[in-house]
């Protein structure tokens, strides 16, 4: 791969995980970083992430090979602009949208087709910010890339053969299928988890019975409902077409359920729960995805004082780094009382292996 100059207008989470990896990957590029924030620039220029930091949008980017927009949807749209002025006509620009139908409507008013190749990676975190990137997020986690008609073969090839040496697995579609595809595999699901949270909020009892022993299967479906609600506003707004769409779609599916629990069809409703569970288990677990899969196992232990740090203590003696660990207080859907989460599988398998030794009731997470 030839050296290349790579410019990030936003050094926050994803932002500053690309260009951590990029200086892994490819230590001899030139890496130039604009954000606001100016302890996320002196803390890119520290560590060796950025060669050149700034606070402006300014000829540093006018060398350029690549430059990942990497703020909000909606800022992302204006700095085209202003990039617009200052690329070499062999400069590509990109993003990390989880929309796109918005920043294409810009690309073509402004006549940068030739010079846009759209990007989402499929990677997050809870976290945020440039103090919260590493150089591994992007690892196995799938990224979409959106050409447009007219993006340049050898460049889309190009852009793609970096996404895979960042440790990701790409996925080329076109922009608009981009945001069908999210709109019912992401955008849906945050409004069905945020809905059903305010659902039981709405419906508890003065004594919050609800909210003291919710978990299990409802913690797990709902989780998602803690993210950022500025995030998914702007997100909802800018998907509106495509998410009403499946809403509607789904308020069918389930009015449908609603006449099978009314005419008591056990059969019915037998069939919705076997299709959805051959088809949910056919899906794979390689890709880090917008919420990261949780690497943990479920274990039985006695009540009695240091139970949990003498498990702690069995794990952290062999090495074994734990990232969370907790009691399961409603065990209606998981087959242990203690929660214990890692950073990775192979440390699950590594622990559920040694508790087992050690004569432990331990189970995988499903």
């Amino acid at each position: 791969m030839r050296n290349l100059t790579f410019g990030f207008i936003g050094l926050g989470l994803i932002g500053g995980s690309i260009a951590k990896t990029i200086r892994r990957v490819y230590p001899a590029s030139r890496i130039i970083g604009y954000n606001r924030s100016k302890e996320a620039r002196a803390a890119a220029a520290s560590d060796g992430t950025c060669d050149i930091t700034t606070d402006q949008i300014d000829s540093n980017f006018s060398d350029c090979d690549y430059i990942f927009l990497c703020t909000p949807v909606a800022h992302n749209l204006t700095y085209l602009t202003s990039l617009k002025q200052l690329i070499k006509s062999d400069c590509i620009i990109t993003d990390v949208g989880s929309v796109k139908g918005n920043i294409y409507k810009e690309v073509i008013n402004l006549g940068l087709e030739g010079s846009f190749i759209g990007g989402h990676p499929m990677a997050g975190s809870e976290k945020t910010g440039y103090e919260n990137s590493n150089d591994r997020l992007l690892e196995n986690a799938y990224y979409v890339v959106t050409p447009t008609p007219v993006t340049d073969p050898g460049r889309l090839d190009e852009f793609v053969a970096i996404i895979e040496t960042l440790g990701a697995i790409p996925i080329v579609i076109d922009p608009s299928e981009h945001d069908r595809v999210v709109a019912a595999i992401s955008h849906l699901p945050h409004l069905i988890a945020t809905s059903l949270v305010t659902l039981v909020r709405d419906s508890d009892s003065p004594e919050e019975t609800m909210r003291l022993i919710a978990a299990g299967g409802f913690k797990d479906i709902t989780r998602i409902a803690s993210s950022s609600p500025e995030m998914w506003e702007e997100i909802c707004m800018m998907n509106r077409q495509n998410i009403s769409a499946f809403l509607q779609a789904y308020v069918d599916r389930l009015l449908q359920v609603k006449d099978e629990i009314d005419s008591a069809d056990g059969a019915g409703i037998y069939r919705l729960f076997d299709e959805s569970r051959t088809y949910r288990d056919s899906f794979s677990n390689a890709s880090a995805g917008p919420l990261k899969k949780r690497h943990c196992i479920y274990c039985d232990i006695i009540d009695e004082s240091g139970a949990i740090a003498t498990i702690a203590t069995i794990l952290a003696v062999n090495r074994i780094n734990l990232k969370n660990i907790g009691i399961v207080h409603n065990r209606e859907f998981e087959e242990g009382v203690l929660d214990i989460e890692f950073y990775d599988d192979a440390s699950a398998e590594s622990a559920y292996a040694l508790l087992t030794r050690y004569n432990y009731s331990v189970h995988h997470a499903k």
